[in-house]
C-alpha cells in the first residue's frame, strides 16, 4: 500500500508516537492531533494539531478526509480497585477511551465504505476481553471498542466493502509513560509500531501482540473458568509491584 497521508489521534507520545514516526521515516506525510504536544522525540515534520477529545465540535477532523491511514491510540487508564475511583473519574474514562473513538470513526464513515481502499486501527487493550481487577473502568471502556469495531466490521463486510477496522489489543507495552515510565522510549516501542503498521497495510480486523507466546493461553484459561483467571489476574498484578499503595 503506498501510504501518502496518516493522521494519528493521540500520537504526542507512547506508541502513538512511535507509529507516527516510523510513518514519517517512511516519507509519509503525518499530522498528530493531541491534547499534549508532540513530545521531543518526534520526528522532525510530523505536523501537530491540538485537541481535546472531550470537547463537543469534533468538525477539526473534517480537514483531514484525504488521509490514508486514520489510527486512534489516544487513553488512560491507572491501576486501582473500583472503590478508590472518584464517581466523575468513570465518566472520563468514557469520554476519553471509548466515545471519541465512535465519534472519529462515524466521522470517516465514508471513507471505509468507500471502494476505495482506507486503512483504520484503534488501538484497545487485551484488558477488553476479560475480567482485569484493578483496570475495571478500563477494561469496560475496551470492552466496549472491541465489540463496537466487530459489530461494524460485519457491517462493512456485509455492505461490500473490502475496508475493515483494525482492532489492536497488547498487554502491557514497555517503553511508554502508560507503562509508568517517566518518558518515552522509542527503542523499545518502534518494533511495535512496525508491526501494527503492517497489520493496516494488509488490511486486518484484529492483531493481539504476543499472541501465541502469551495471551492464546491467558485467553483459553479465562474462557475455561473466568472467576479463577481473574483471582490469577488480581494476584498477578499485586505480585508485580505496579499497584501503588
Amino acid at each position: 500500500m503506498n501510504i501518502k497521508k496518516a493522521l494519528i489521534v493521540g500520537g504526542s507520545n507512547g506508541i502513538g508516537l512511535a507509529i507516527a514516526n516510523c510513518l514519517s521515516e517512511d516519507g509519509c506525510r503525518v499530522t498528530v492531533v493531541d491534547r499534549a504536544p508532540l513530545d521531543g522525540n518526534a520526528t522532525d515534520g510530523i505536523a501537530f494539531e491540538q485537541f481535546d477529545l472531550t470537547s463537543k465540535d469534533y468538525s477539526v477532523f473534517d480537514k483531514y478526509h484525504d488521509v490514508d491511514i486514520l489510527m486512534i491510540t489516544a487513553g488512560f487508564g491507572h491501576l486501582a480497585l473500583f472503590q478508590d475511583i472518584p464517581e466523575e473519574e468513570i465518566n472520563r474514562y468514557f469520554e476519553v477511551n471509548t466515545i471519541p473513538v465512535i465519534r472519529i470513526i462515524k466521522r470517516f464513515y465514508d471513507r471505509l465504505q468507500s471502494d476505495s481502499v482506507f486503512r483504520v486501527g484503534v488501538m484497545v487493550s487485551i484488558a477488553g476481553y476479560m475480567s482485569s481487577p484493578f483496570f475495571s473502568v478500563y477494561s469496560a471502556t475496551k470492552a466496549a471498542l472491541r465489540t463496537f469495531i466487530e459489530s461494524v466490521n460485519v457491517e462493512l463486510e456485509k455492505g461490500g466493502s473490502g475496508n475493515r477496522i483494525l482492532n489492536v489489543s497488547p498487554g502491557s507495552i514497555k517503553g511508554t509513560k502508560f507503562d509508568g515510565n517517566s518518558a518515552n522510549t522509542l527503542q523499545l516501542t518502534m518494533p511495535l509500531a512496525r508491526e501494527i503498521i503492517s497489520h493496516l497495510e494488509q488490511g486486518d480486523d484484529l492483531f493481539i501482540p504476543k499472541y501465541d507466546e502469551v495471551f492464546k493461553t491467558v485467553l483459553e484459561r479465562y474462557h475455561n473458568d473466568f472467576r479463577e483467571e481473574g483471582r490469577h489476574s488480581y494476584d498477578y498484578k499485586v505480585a508485580s509491584g505496579r499497584i501503588k499503595k
